[in-house]
């Protein structure tokens, strides 16, 4: 057996699994990678990221260059141009992210699902925020990016970006095994709420949510990273006009993204949990 199957055999456990990613000084961890990650040396380059391979499947295939300054550099890659098309139909919203689909389907009132059986609500996501009415009954889709993942994300449909919101909070991890054992997890977590207007007049709400290693989010509209040390104002106003498919952003590690929209809108054919759909690819339909 080699080292990386043995590896695997053993994080699929899901009791290790827990333990190592969930039972670790979490911030400490975090903020350790948030240094290490951007060291810029050759040798500690390429140590990190052939670690980083041993424990994922990280194709660096469609990266537009490969010769990284630091693990950073690798993390927050560009892709080469072309390997991602943006669906064109105007009646449809698309990935903003490379992912794994988690729970999605119809807001009840204002509950959703983090998995089977561990609802939260819009209030315990958003707190008191115009966005909780805006979609309340609506749908959503939890988009969840593996730290092998492409990790900058891009706007669903043309719109406009107004403001920003950061929740500051903890960072456990966001994988299926502490899905399944920390309840409100995402509630728990460091976040930001992007609502975005559509070209349509829609409110569409992006919810980045950072885990652990996840040193920051970084977004284009704003001139500070959202990270443990950002101590700005919560709300941050911005200008930002984008069109379908422009990126928005990105985040240090592997993280989650989660998409609500208004009552009206519907899932792409394909989103259900456990699918993959890459950034460009149909999300969720307009109202007709």
């Amino acid at each position: 057996m080699t080292a990386r199957a043995l590896i695997g055999k053993l994080t699929q456990q899901e009791e290790i699994n827990f333990l190592l990613t969930n039972r670790i000084p979490r911030r400490l961890a975090t903020q350790f990678m948030g240094w290490f990650s951007r060291i810029e040396n050759p040798l500690v380059r390429d140590l990190s990221i052939a670690t980083w391979k041993l424990f994922s499947d990280l194709d660096l295939s469609e990266a537009k260059r490969t010769d990284f300054r630091s693990m950073h550099d690798c993390f927050t890659r560009e892709l080469k141009d072309g390997v991602r098309s943006v669906d064109p139909d105007p009646s449809v919203l698309t990935s903003p992210c490379d992912a794994i689909v988690g729970a999605c389907g119809k807001v009840e009132g204002t509950t959703v699902f983090q998995v089977k059986g561990f609802p939260y609500t819009l209030e315990d996501l958003m707190g008191r925020s115009p966005l909780v009415d805006a979609n309340r009954n609506g749908r959503y889709v939890t988009l969840r990016l593996t730290s092998s993942m492409y990790h900058r994300f891009h706007a669903p449909f043309d719109g406009h970006v107004g403001e920003v919101t950061y929740i500051s909070g903890d960072t456990w991890n966001v994988n299926p095994v502490a899905l399944k054992r920390i309840e409100k997890l995402f509630c728990k977590n460091e976040r930001a709420l992007i609502p975005m207007t559509l070209s349509t007049g829609h409110t569409l709400t992006l919810v980045p949510v950072a885990a652990i290693l996840v040193a920051s989010i970084r977004l284009h509209c704003l001139d500070v990273l959202l990270n443990m040390k950002h101590r700005g104002p919560n709300v941050m106003r911005c200008d930002a006009t984008l069109i379908k498919g422009q990126e928005m952003g990105w985040f240090e590690h592997g993280s989650t993204i989660i998409v609500f929209a208004p009552d009206g809108f519907s899932l792409g054919d394909n989103i259900r949990e456990g699918a993959r759909v890459r950034m460009g690819e149909p999300l969720m339909r307009l109202p007709r």
